[in-house]
């Protein structure tokens, strides 16, 4: 899977415009969105990928840790997954449209509530 060939956006927290990923990678169709970030030797710092739809996530196949930020329909933050090691499986949130993964540790305090704006 090579994820810089997905359309790219930018992932920011609305209150602050604190940028979480940029470049945003979109994986949006069914092939990216099953693959993600499979196979991929890590995720740089700064970028991230968003997976719509999507209410849960799986780390098979990754050399790295993530941090999954769970969005509904209008980008509230329904709940942050800090480090989520390879080759685990993340239970479903079943309120979320779509998952935001980025590098271990970038969501920072990025907590329940907020509104993350990708565009």
């Amino acid at each position: 899977m090579n994820v810089s060939r997905m359309r790219k956006t930018r992932a920011y927290r609305s209150r602050d415009d604190r940028t979480l990923a940029e470049p945003c990678f979109v994986a949006a169709g069914f092939g990216d969105r099953v693959l993600g970030l499979m196979g991929e030797r890590g995720l740089a710092q700064g970028s991230g990928l968003w997976i719509a739809p999507c209410n849960s996530i799986h780390t098979f196949f990754m050399r790295f840790a993530i941090d999954a930020v769970y969005l509904d329909r209008d980008g509230k933050v329904l709940v942050v997954r800090r480090n989520v090691k390879p080759w685990r499986v993340d239970w479903p949130v079943f309120r979320a449209h779509s998952v935001l993964e980025i590098p271990g540790g970038a969501a920072g305090d990025l907590k329940e509530g907020e509104i993350v704006c990708i565009n």
